[in-house]
């Protein structure tokens, strides 16, 4: 036996660091878990402590064998696998799955991939710890035991496919509930005074401190101040400290991502673990806001050297997220230096976001001077507010200024000339404008994120799966831009001794980007709160994680926790499977005046539908993306009545234009087009329609072999969604950007070696 052999999770991760340990050193990829709980069995033995039935995917099978061949011929087996719980679990997996020499097998963990931390962790290898392992194992199992119960029900009572999660199911009753705010939020109109005044030459803008409830008070208000003099009663200036933010956690990166960026959870993740697996950055999958002395070190060099030693303030910041766990240090670049790296536009945006963050929370404090000016009327009690803020010192505001969720466009940062109590102002104009108050804001994926570390479920390696799971996965939850309801508003305005009146609009509940229960993902989260509280619960699902922690420190056998938990559970779940209550989910909107017949809103085996009369002259029409039936009035379900409709003609065939279970689409004869996203089936035009038409019969067939390479058994096969790349009975999906018809057989075969093959459909239906 000769040489070393190094695993690690990924292909990426092993390129950068083979490149590091050189010769002596082979670094192979497990690419992910080699073993797992099976797909389609319980994979838990209830009767012997809950023990975990694992097994070798048939897709891991040959990396398996390569890796225990490897293993053999090796002197020392380094096992490299990512500092966290899953991470541990993978060594754990490997060291059992390959039979390894625990004399000749040593564990090693580093936070970031550099030459530095990869020669650091060979020289203090450690075992591997089985509390972590155990408590990644309690999760994967309670998580099991969840969903292989409650999924069942949920078919059997509701419909068929469905799923639920410990933490995914409580993720989307955050959102049902917000939705449940909104719909019974009670929009109230009032009005709201503005004042332009000119002073000194400038002209500076305040906002009267009382809102009036109505048209005739705000006119009263404007009659009243015609011919009015204003002087300034007050002014208040107060100097301030604003401090930077911490160093990005996993999830301050992904709400500020999703904020400044606009990247979606899931991308934000992937992006950072490709940079992490470059060295880049440091490990993406953190709770900690901690910095190493070498980093706090570089940044004091970098920001004394390019902004001035001025701006140096050195910082070490505590982590408050309930229950952080492994001590990473924060995201950070490895090298403070590189201000900017190679790599796609994504990773270089994220990048930069995550340099800024660092080399800011190590920066001085902003000093601002904020003023509140007074500004008085002789004609009534009422006063203006002025507010300013001048910037004394920019500190950390020179290089970065962190986001908000729903930011107001008004930041108050005008400036004002000098200004002393008693000095007169001229008013230019007076505006009273309409307003509604406005609904609770929906949530974002950043807002979810946050909300759910504030109530201390899941982990950061939880909230990107979580969130895919329940918006593509499941289809609980749509990704929208809510359009709102304009309602019509009388706005009055005071100039030049004259009110005048204006009619306008104002938008209530308008939001962009915001994620919207659908109807099906109502039904599941009121029925599992309605039938399992205790799993639903907020802080059930918290103290679970707390438990979790408590296995990885040693304190609590996983096997104690299971049991604990599984009896009164499983008690439940024979019992709501054995009653006869289902899941029943209708509303009557009303008549239509046309024709008198009855228009109701149901739920039915494909999903959300408005029925209108009975008997063999009824109709239904399914609803549209974002539609409830909660809150679904009558008007927008007599809409939905109008598909299908003709379009017109093509080539002496009806087009119609019409809507299925997976969205609109055109019947042309005996074809079905797909109407794009963007398009509405209600408005498309009949050129519009040609176009799609003549365009669907100039694409290739489905299932057309574009390429074949006999000799690797690997063919390049035209699909409903594009091409993919079949090879030994299993699909692979090609990497954006590729060209079908120009790839090698070399070529294809690396998208083989280094991709996993795409799920069927009827296991993701288990």
């Amino acid at each position: 036996m000769e040489g070393n052999l190094v695993i690690v999770e990924s292909p990426a991760k092993a390129k950068t660091i083979q490149k590091f340990l050189g010769e002596g050193y082979v670094v192979k990829s497990s690419f992910g878990h080699i073993r797992d709980l099976q797909d389609n069995k319980l994979s838990v033995d209830i009767e012997h402590g809950f023990k975990p039935e694992y097994v070798i995917p048939a897709d891991k099978k040959k990396v398996v064998a390569e890796l225990k061949k490897a293993a053999s011929g090796a002197r020392t087996v380094w096992l490299a696998s990512d500092e966290d719980r899953e991470g541990e679990a993978i060594s754990w997996h490997l060291s059992e799955t390959l039979g390894l020499d625990h004399e000749r097998t040593k564990r090693i963990v580093f936070h970031e991939i550099t030459k530095d931390a990869i020669q650091h962790a060979i020289q203090n290898p450690r075992d591997i710890d089985i509390n972590l392992v155990n408590a990644q194992q309690a999760r994967r199992v309670l998580d099991r035991l969840v969903g292989f119960e409650l999924s069942p029900i949920l078919w059997r009572k509701i419909q068929r496919g469905l799923s639920a999660g410990r933490v995914q199911s409580v993720a989307l009753r955050l959102v049902v509930e917000r939705e449940k705010e909104i719909i019974a939020f009670d929009s109230t109109p009032y009005y709201k005074v503005d004042g332009v005044f000119e002073a000194g030459g400038a002209k500076v803008k305040g906002t009267l401190d009382t809102r009036f409830d109505d048209a005739e008070s705000a006119r009263a208000f404007l009659e009243d101040s015609v011919g009015a003099s204003y002087s300034i009663a007050s002014i208040e200036k107060k100097e301030a400290a604003r401090h930077p933010a911490p160093p990005f956690t996993t999830s301050t990166l992904q709400q500020e991502a999703a904020r400044k960026l606009h990247f979606p959870v899931s991308l934000t993740m992937r992006v950072a673990q490709s940079l992490y697996e470059r060295g880049i950055i440091t490990y993406m999958r953190t709770d900690s806001t901690n910095l190493s002395s070498l980093a706090i070190g570089a940044s004091r060099k970098y920001i004394s050297e390019n902004f001035g030693p001025e701006y140096s303030h050195t910082r070490q910041y505590r982590t408050h997220s309930k229950g952080a766990q492994e001590a990473h240090e924060a995201i950070r670049p490895t090298f403070i230096g590189n201000t900017e790296i190679e790599g796609t536009a994504q990773e270089q945006k994220l990048y930069s976001l995550i340099w800024k963050r660092t080399l800011a929370s190590q920066m001085e404090d902003a000093r601002v001077l904020n003023t509140t000016i007074k500004v008085a009327s002789d004609k009534r009690s009422e006063k203006f507010t002025i507010q300013a803020s001048e910037v004394l010192f920019d500190g950390f505001l020179k290089l970065y200024i962190e986001s908000a969720d729903d930011e107001s466009a008004d930041d108050g940062n005008m400036p004002v000339p000098a200004l002393n109590a008693g000095d007169c102002l001229t008013a230019v104009a007076v505006t009273a404008e309409g307003k509604f108050s406005q609904p609770p804001y929906r949530y974002s994926e950043a807002a979810l994120v946050k909300k759910l570390e504030e109530l201390g479920i899941g982990r950061p390696s939880t909230y990107a799966p979580t969130i895919s799971t329940l918006t593509t996965g499941r289809g609980y939850l749509v990704k929208s831009d809510i359009s709102g309801r304009k309602v019509p508003v009388t706005n009055f305005s005071l100039k030049g001794g004259k009110i005048s009146e204006s009619r306008g609009s104002e938008t209530i509940g308008a939001e962009r980007g915001k994620l919207m229960p659908q109807e099906i993902g109502m039904i599941v989260s009121d029925y599992l709160v309605e039938n399992f509280p205790g799993i639903m619960d907020y802080d059930f699902t918290a103290n679970v994680e707390k438990d979790f922690d408590r296995i990885a420190e040693g304190e609590l056998e996983w096997n104690s926790l299971i049991s604990d938990f599984y009896g009164g559970f499983h008690k439940k779940v024979e019992e709501t499977i054995s009653n006869g209550q289902y899941s029943r989910v209708e509303r009557v909107l009303g008549t239509d005046p046309s024709d008198g017949k009855q228009v109701i809103a149901k739920f039915g085996q494909y999903g959300a539908y408005v029925q209108k009369g009975d008997g063999d002259d009824r109709q239904s029409a399914s609803l549209a993306k974002g539609q409830l039936i909660e809150n679904l009035t009558l008007e927008e379900a007599l809409e939905l009545f109008r598909l299908p409709r003709t379009a017109g003609q093509m080539d002496g065939t009806d087009v119609i234009v019409t809507k299925g279970r997976f969205g609109p689409y055109i019947k042309f004869g005996d074809r079905n087009i797909s109407i794009p996203k963007g398009k509405d089936p209600l408005s498309i035009s009949l050129e519009e329609c040609e176009a799609l038409i003549r365009k669907a019969e100039e694409a290739p067939a489905a299932n057309q072999v574009i390429r074949e390479f006999p000799a690797s058994d690997i063919s390049i096969v035209n699909g409903r969604y594009g091409p993919y790349l079949k090879h030994a009975g299993k699909n692979y999906k090609l990497p954006k950007g590729s060209d079908a018809a120009a790839l090698t057989e070399e070529e294809c075969r690396k998208i083989v070696e280094s991709g996993e093959p795409t799920s069927k459909y009827r296991r993701r239906r288990k």
